[in-house]
Formats: C-alpha cells, structure tokens, sequence
C-alpha cells in the first residue's frame, strides 16, 4: 500500500447516498412482506425487470429531458446505446408489456419492488437512491381498476397498523385538469407547458397557493436564490388553473359547480367527471367512505404520463423533522391512470393504471407512530472462553439455529470482557458462558444483557448489585435452548 497519503480514497458517500444497518433493514423487510401479503391477497403477481434500461425507454416523463443523462443516472454501453438505471418501476413495465404482449393475460396484474434512482438534487430526507413497491393493471379502461387499487392501498395501511384518521388517500381526474387548460387556451399537445404546469401544481402543500402562482407565471426563487422558470400563462389563465387546485368554496357542493363551470367546454373535463363517479360508486358501495378515500382537486401529480384517475395516500399525523419542528407527514403514495405509456413502444393505446408506495417514506412514518413493521430477532451470542472450546461453542449455535433462534459465536480474539462488550454493542439480548466450571458441572451462564443493562441504571451500589441476580442465571447444558425460549419471553 501506498505511504502518500494524498494517493489514498476518501472514505466518503455520494451525494444523496446512504449506507442502512440491520435494525432498519429487518424493519423494511417485515414492511415488504405485509405489502407483499395484501397484494397477493388481490390477485396480483410479482414480476422483477433489470436495474438498467435503455434510455429512450424510460421516455419524455423524467422531470428533466435536455439531456440524455439529466434526471437520471445514465452510461453509453460498448454498442454507443445509452443505459440509464430505472428512475420508477412503471416505465420498466410498459417495456415488458410492449414485448411480451401477445402472450400476456389481459389485464395484466403484476406487483413489483425494488430500488430506483433519480439523479436530482438531493436533501434533507430525500435520496437519490430508494425502493418503491408497485402493483399495476395493463389491459382495462375499466373504473372498477382504479377504485380496486385504492381500496388495496387503503387496506395495506391498515395491514401496517395505521389507523383510520392516521391516513387519507385523496383521489383526482387528470381529464378535469386537462379540461381547465384546454378551456384555458393551453393545447392539450404543448406537452412541454403542460408538465411545468403539473409539477407547479404538485408543490401546491410545500409553496402554497403564492409560490404556486409564481412557477404558472414568469418563474420563482427559492430560498438558496435558484430561480425557476414558470410556465409563462397570463394572470387570467393561472387564476382559472389555481380555482380548480385551491378553491374558495365553502362546501363539496360549490365547489363541484364551480369544477362544471370551469371545464364546461371541455370534453376531456366531463368524461374525467364521469369516470371519477364510477369510481366513487365502487368505493361507496363496498365501505371505503370519504374518512378513507375523499376527492380532491389538489392531487395532480408531477408526472406527465397520466391520464385519468390519480391519487396519493397522505399521512395526517404530525411528526417531528430534523429541526425539532412539529409537521405533518405527508405523502407516502401515489398512482394514478396511465394510457398511453405502452403505446409508446407499440403504437396501440393500451389502457393502465398503478399505484406506487415509497418504501423508505413509508417506514420512517411507522417508526414515527411506533408502528415498526418488523425488529430482528434478538440475538445471542455464545462467548468463548478458550479457543479450544470453539466447537463445544458451534455445537450449541447450531440447537439453538435448528429451534429458530438468531444466534452467533464469538469469533474475535477478546478476552471475555471485550466479548461483553461486543455483545452489547451488537445489541444482543443474551450472552453465553461455558467455562471450565460450568462444563464439570454440566451447566452453562445465560447473562440477561436487556435486563442487566436495566438494572444497572437503577442500583446505587456495587453491594446492590451482586444481590440482584436476576439478569443472570445458571441452567442445564442440556435444556439451554428451552431455557433461552423462556428468558426471551419474558422479557418481551
């Protein structure tokens, strides 16, 4: 190895990467297979597609499409074809379709989860690296597919543990909005104003009804001075755009006239009325009332590829960010109806629709509520107190593997009280001692590390301390696992 220092790496993560130990790992995996169970229970299948793609694949939705390699993380392969790694699991999915659309049951129900990248700024909670858990139906233009995926969505929030009250998935109709900005005088192909248009929208909770207004005129500066263009409509056009979004009026009635007068020329905007009615028919009739699913305006999505129904599940209850300020969760899913994606590849319209749910957002909320999905089993690990009594060692992590514990051997080089240590450190919540004594008299040490730890808080005196033995105990090398099943019950 190189003296120079100046030549060594730094040991240091991208931007908008983060490393995740095993408590937070276990916890998501006990996420997934909730999620898993719920969406297998509706019929739908997994399906896996590869991290890259070809970029033309992904297609024009990507928040930014100057270049081949902005919004996304992107390399030439030795062919000079560009490869970028999948920035959602619908676009990924729209390629299967598209190839394997002769011999695919129509409609297509699949789930899918895995990781996905977006070459974006970065900030505090938000990652250019994350999972996503998808479900999806290609193949029907039917309502009852989207009021199928929201009464899904909703029933795995109650999978996870929230509560009604914890959460509400607020539902939408593109074609109403389509409808205003067709009114407006924006053509519904100006796809490039269009999608300024959605994404100022889709900041409608973080800059309110004034930033809003800024990006659908001249532009804005956040507070780090960048300036963002806006999409340039005339006072009169964005004030049409921001009744629809944030209206004044004071009850569901109103408003919904108001929504009529605004896209009463439209085509679009009335078939988008008719369709959001079969939907909410489907809801009602089947118990998922407005306390669960409610309509409203405000969710459009920043995606351009929708084109119906949309919809995103928000977090009601507040919770403390990295500020010590008390704020509202938010969004932790959302989907909506995408009918033109597959015909990208093929030329034929095929009607879908989707729902995605952020794994890493969604978690972060349980562990805010004290609703973690899963912990890791407790650990136990078995010390050594002489290198030959390794094997005696193994022996014993192997019953206690076949009982189904989660259980290790200490295999550093320590003297027992670095083994201590290490056991604590690990979190582990029993520790093991055969020493010579022990193994004449056929009995093994179980030290409590969960218990002892509390006791140690409270006793105020060494002398306290020797007396209180229940955070250690001695048993029968022959009943060691039955004697562990019990301690670990009671402490749990």
């Amino acid at each position: 190895m190189s003296k120079d220092k100046s030549q060594r790496p730094k040991a240091r993560l991208p931007r908008g990467f983060r490393d995740r130990s095993g408590a937070e790992l276990a916890a998501e995996r006990g996420l997934l297979e909730t999620i898993r169970r719920v969406y297998e229970a509706y019929g739908f299948e997994p399906l896996e597609t590869p991290a890259f793609e070809y970029t033309d694949a992904l297609g024009k939705f990507l928040p930014d499409v100057d270049r081949p390699n902005e919004g996304v993380f992107s390399l030439k392969d030795d062919d000079e074809q560009w490869l970028s790694l999948r920035y959602d699991l619908t676009a990924p999915l729209a390629r299967h379709v598209a190839a394997n659309f002769q011999t695919l049951a129509k409609p297509f129900r699949r789930y899918a989860v895995g990781t996905v990248w977006r070459n974006e700024k970065p900030g505090p909670g938000r990652f250019r690296e994350f999972t996503q858990f998808d479900a999806d139906t290609v193949g029907s233009a039917n309502p009852a597919a989207d009021a199928e995926l929201l009464m899904m969505l909703a029933d795995t929030l109650e999978a996870l543990g929230l509560k009604r009250g914890d959460y509400i998935i607020k539902l939408n109709n593109r074609k109403l909005l389509d409808g205003v900005l067709e009114a407006g005088g924006i053509a519904l192909d100006d796809r490039a104003r269009r999608g300024i248009v959605l994404r100022a929208i889709d900041k409608l909770d973080r800059l309110g009804v004034e930033g809003v207004a800024a990006l659908l005129g001249a532009g804005r500066k956040d507070e780090s001075g960048d300036f963002t263009k806006g999409a340039g409509l005339s006072d009169e056009q964005a004030h049409r755009i921001l009744a629809f979004v944030a209206p004044d009026a004071k009850d569901e009635e109103e408003h919904l006239n108001q929504i009529a007068q605004l896209v009463q020329s439209s085509a679009t905007g009335a078939a988008g009325l008719t369709e959001l009615e079969a939907i909410v028919r489907i809801l009602g009739a089947c118990g998922y009332g407005p306390d669960r699913i409610m309509f409203d305006t405000g969710v459009v999505r920043g995606l351009d590829y929708y084109t119906g129904a949309v919809f995103e599940a928000q977090l009601t209850f507040p919770v403390t960010n990295e500020d010590g300020e008390e704020v509202v969760f938010g969004s932790v899913a959302g989907g909506g109806r995408y009918d033109d994606l597959v015909a990208r590849f093929t030329g034929q319209r095929v009607p879908a629709t989707g729902i995605s749910i952020g794994v890493s957002r969604l978690l972060a909320a349980l562990s805010a509520r004290g609703l973690n999905a899963a912990a890791q089993a407790p650990l136990i690990v078995v010390t050594v107190f002489d290198k030959a009594d390794s094997p005696a060692a193994f022996l014993m992590v192997g019953e206690m593997r076949a009982a189904g514990l989660r259980a290790e051997v200490y295999v550093g080089n320590g003297k027992m009280g670095d083994q201590f240590k290490y056991a604590d450190k690990r979190g582990a919540a029993i520790a093991i001692v055969e020493g010579p004594d022990e193994r004449a008299q056929g009995l093994v040490t179980l030290k409590d590390l969960a218990l002892g730890a509390e006791l140690a808080k409270n006793v105020e005196s060494r002398a306290e301390w020797v007396g209180n033995r229940q955070a250690q105990v001695s048993v029968k090398r022959a009943a060691l696992v039955s004697e562990i099943q019990k301690l670990l019950k009671r402490d749990s």
